[in-house]
């Protein structure tokens, strides 16, 4: 039977398409290309997830490499809450959730600082009764530590726990060490899935 529901950040709660915000803003084909692989495909923006290296320094590696300048890469890195912005539609359901006796948590890849800013901005973290982001604990999803360490933090049982992932593999790792997982595929809409999801764990 799930108790906890644990939520999966970017495009489930966040939405985060860098491709759609710099497609908007009209920045020639070329140059998005460039800035969606140099920056948000390099190992770079991995490391920094997982807390191994500092903002500072990931402009710095991509810059040695990136036909990008510098400028140009801390003006990207400085666009990064711009591109992000809740999802309401998907963000409503946690007061109703909560009110129901349902325990809320986060797990996410996420580096420090931007998430700082994230926490701090938006309103819906009041309900959530705590969460992992992977810069935190040096592991990121689909690794397996992070959903340890999120499960031994709260003293979690991984059969009552159901895990909400916009990316496969990040549900079927959560799947692996015994969670109920939902693959969202990024959408917009999933009250009716978690109440499925509830549903069927619940035997009902």
């Amino acid at each position: 039977m799930v108790k906890n529901i644990i939520f999966d950040l970017g495009n489930v709660l966040i939405s985060f398409k860098p491709s759609e915000y710099f497609s908007k803003n009209n920045y020639p084909e070329a140059i998005k290309v460039t800035i969606l692989s140099d920056i948000f495909a390099s190992k770079e923006w991995m490391r920094l997830d997982k807390g191994e290296i500092s903002t500072a320094e990931a402009i710095d590696a991509i810059a040695k490499k990136s036909s990008l300048n510098k400028d140009e890469i801390d003006h990207i890195f400085n666009l990064r809450t711009d591109l992000m912005f809740p999802l309401d539609q998907n963000v409503r359901i946690l007061p109703g959730l909560k009110k129901r006796g349902f325990r809320l948590y986060y797990l996410s890849n996420f580096p420090l600082d931007i998430f700082d800013e994230i926490k701090n901005g938006y309103y819906f973290f009041k309900y959530f009764e705590g969460g992992l982001i992977s810069a935190e604990v040096k592991s990121s999803k689909p690794e397996s530590p992070i959903y340890e360490i999120l499960l031994e933090r709260y003293s979690l049982v991984s059969e009552e726990c159901l895990f909400i992932d916009d990316i496969e593999k990040n549900v079927r790792a959560a799947e692996a060490i015994g969670m109920k997982g939902l693959f969202t595929n990024g959408s917009l809409e999933i009250s009716k899935e978690i109440e499925k999801a509830i549903s069927v764990s619940s035997g009902s």
